[in-house]
């Protein structure tokens, strides 16, 4: 069908006429590929039926099967997610965006009242991010509209029914190819400058970037088994060489990738949030650092950013507000860089965390009901994390590789504000294949420790408040696991006096982080009861069930703390902050305060870093008095709870975990 001028707006009973031949023959092309389902992964029954669709898509658009899976695979990794939008709007296969619909009735995904500068020494700043008018919202949100038009199919058909999701798709794949003026051609190289388009990106950078990760998935090719079961496969084409010059015609914007510290695979610019004084000695909204010859990163820190990608790069401009150090939109990847490495962004809600850290904001809301996130954004992320983590040798671990979600309150009275994203729907197994760390066994033998790695496709667990307060959510396949006081399902839940101090109990909403415990994640073991496994969990023993069938944890090894010989007890900290003999004349000692929780004697927990106390003063917009106060004390960051803590060196000794 090579040169075909075939209008993609053909009529529904003209496009299902043509069916059955085409889906035939375009699947034929891919048998080599249907044979035994991954392991660990059962098949369904009519388990071939979306890639059917695809070949019917395909032939009824005039879009080469090849780019049709791989953009599809870019979006969603083929996954229809129950018709469920993603976090920023994005519906079935293909990611059809209609944002409005999807935010219509969601709420802010943290109702708490962190500050993001977590440190007393100024007022916390806490501005309202307002759902935005469907006017407002640009095409790239808007894309399942289009398809509406071009299909003659309904919104509803086109966000719940993956063959018509993959049919919108198809639609909007050829009419992108007709609008630069390029034929309907059955090569897939002749298609570079329609699939830049489909991105959404209206920068030529980010739109080369996209197309060349549809074209490394098309030369490298792929297969795997859907969240509802469904094989899709993709044969290897790596003599397809794609027409890069067609971009040139794409009419995009240059933007600069000046002043950026971004890796060459992603497509990075400068949008730079202001170090500004706004009156009476305030000023935002971030701080000038020297890092790392000041002090050193050990931390980045993944966020998302609970409002599209317009409306926050204006709050991050912002001096009144605060900052991070990078946005990542969710539809192609593209990212905007905001503070320098060097400096300190106001973004993790603990002052000692974000002096130690990078923070990276993911367009995303707790879009009603579902909360996923685009393939091409994960690939993005991972790409510039590995870059980061090169860069100021950051481990890649889960325990400086952390969610907002996994910031401790710096004090008791912050913990119950704390924020809560990016949430279980975060896919942290697949986040860190992609950054080439994959979670594993670590020990055959039980080694003392186990890492949390549930099957984030099998593991779904409840939870309500997604879309209505105490309604469940969305069946969602999730990284977190969750803890009992027993081991028994019917038991309570484990309690958190920090986020309870009034004793109220641990419930299963979405943002209810007291009992449950996240993939990557390290502790240590307390006991077996037949399927289940405890662990020591904010100083009490956690109950988690964990089949031999169907693990959510395996065994690992490594260095726990425990308390010292003769101690009952030893206080846990929330930041890790200097002794007041550190502390130079004109700098105010910082209070070492401890969170409401104990390490009882006994109990172990995973260690993660040994660190110095450290404080950075920065409390006035000129920078002659900062200083970095670092002391003499060390702390051990560990595991204690869904957060990190730390505890001091001098009330702990450390142990071998198998020991």
């Amino acid at each position: 069908m090579r040169g075909s001028a075939t209008d993609p707006k053909a009529t529904a009973g003209h496009r299902r006429a043509r069916r059955t031949a085409g889906a035939v023959a375009s699947a034929a092309l891919l048998l080599p590929l249907l044979g035994a389902a991954p392991s660990g992964t059962a098949p369904q029954a009519s388990s071939a039926q979306l890639q059917r669709a695809f070949a019917t898509a395909a032939a009824d658009y005039h879009v080469p099967q090849s780019v049709l899976l791989a953009v599809s695979y870019l979006q969603s990794r083929w996954d229809a997610h129950a018709g469920a939008p993603s976090v920023s709007g994005g519906y079935g296969p293909m990611h059809l965006t209609d944002a409005r619909t999807a935010i219509a009735e969601a709420p802010h995904h943290s109702e708490g009242t962190e500050d993001a500068r977590g440190d007393s020494s100024r007022a916390a700043l806490l501005p309202v991010a307002l759902v935005p008018e469907n006017s407002e919202l640009p095409a790239r949100l808007k894309t399942l509209t289009k398809a509406a038009e071009l299909t003659g199919l309904s919104a509803e058909q086109l966000r719940t029914d993956a063959a018509a999701n993959v049919e919108g798709g198809a639609a909007l794949l050829a009419a992108a190819q007709q609008g630069l003026g390029e034929p309907l051609s059955d090569d897939a190289a002749d298609w570079y400058g329609a699939v830049a388009r489909f991105s959404g990106a209206d920068d030529s950078a980010t739109a080369a970037t996209y197309a060349n990760d549809v074209y490394d998935v098309i030369h490298e090719g792929e297969e795997r088994f859907t969240d509802a079961g469904q094989q899709v496969a993709l044969a290897a084409q790596p003599e397809v060489s794609p027409d890069t010059a067609q971009l040139r015609r794409a009419g995009l914007r240059t933007a600069s990738a000046d002043d950026t510290e971004c890796p060459e695979s992603v497509a990075c610019e400068w949008v730079p949030a202001p170090y500004e004084e706004f009156g009476e000695g305030d000023y935002g909204n971030h701080d000038l650092g020297d890092r790392p010859a000041s002090q050193s990163i050990k931390y980045i820190v993944i966020h998302d950013t609970e409002g599209t990608w317009d409306g926050v790069l204006k709050l991050v401009q912002d001096p009144t507000y605060v900052s991070w150090n990078y946005t990542l939109r969710s539809t192609d990847g593209h990212i905007a860089q905001h503070v320098k490495a060097k400096d300190v962004a106001w973004h993790a809600g603990n002052w000692y965390i974000n002096a130690k850290s990078i923070g990276l904001e993911h367009e995303g809301f707790l879009a009603s009901p579902d909360a996923w996130y685009t393939e091409e954004m994960y690939q993005a992320s991972a790409r510039l994390v590995k870059y980061l983590s090169m860069k100021y040798a950051i481990p890649l671990d889960r325990q400086h590789i952390i969610g907002h979600d996994n910031v401790p309150g710096p004090t008791t009275s912050t913990i119950p504000g704390m924020h809560t994203d990016p949430g279980p729907y975060w896919d942290w197994q697949h986040y860190f294949t992609l950054l080439g760390h994959p979670f594993h066994r670590t020990t055959k033998p039980a080694g003392g420790l186990v890492t949390v790695l549930p099957d984030f496709d099998k593991n779904q667990p409840v939870y309500t408040g997604c879309v209505t307060k105490d309604e469940p959510c969305a069946a969602h396949g999730s990284s977190e696991v969750r803890l009992y006081s027993q081991p028994d399902e019917t038991s309570p839940l484990i309690k958190d006096i920090g986020l309870y101090p009034k004793g109220d109990a641990s419930t299963i909403g979405v943002n209810d982080v007291a009992s449950r415990v996240s993939t990557g994640q390290r502790y240590a073991v307390a006991g077996h009861d037949g399927d289940w496994t405890a662990i020591w969990y904010l100083g009490q023993k956690a109950w988690f069930k964990n089949p031999k069938k169907q693990p959510t944890a395996v065994n690992a090894s490594g260095l726990v703390v425990t308390p010292k010989d003769g101690l009952k007890e030893i206080p846990v900290y929330g930041r890790a902050y200097p002794e007041k003999e550190a502390y130079p004349t004109g700098v105010p000692v910082q209070s070492v305060s401890p969170l409401p929780y104990k390490l009882l004697e006994g109990q172990r927990y995973a260690v993660g870093d040994k660190v110095p106390g450290e404080y950075f003063y920065a409390p006035t917009f000129d920078t002659a008095p900062h200083k970095v106060v670092i002391g003499t004390d060390m702390y051990y960051e560990i595991q204690f709870g869904h957060r990190v803590a730390f505890v001091r060196a001098a009330d702990v000794k450390v142990l071998p975990s198998h020991s």
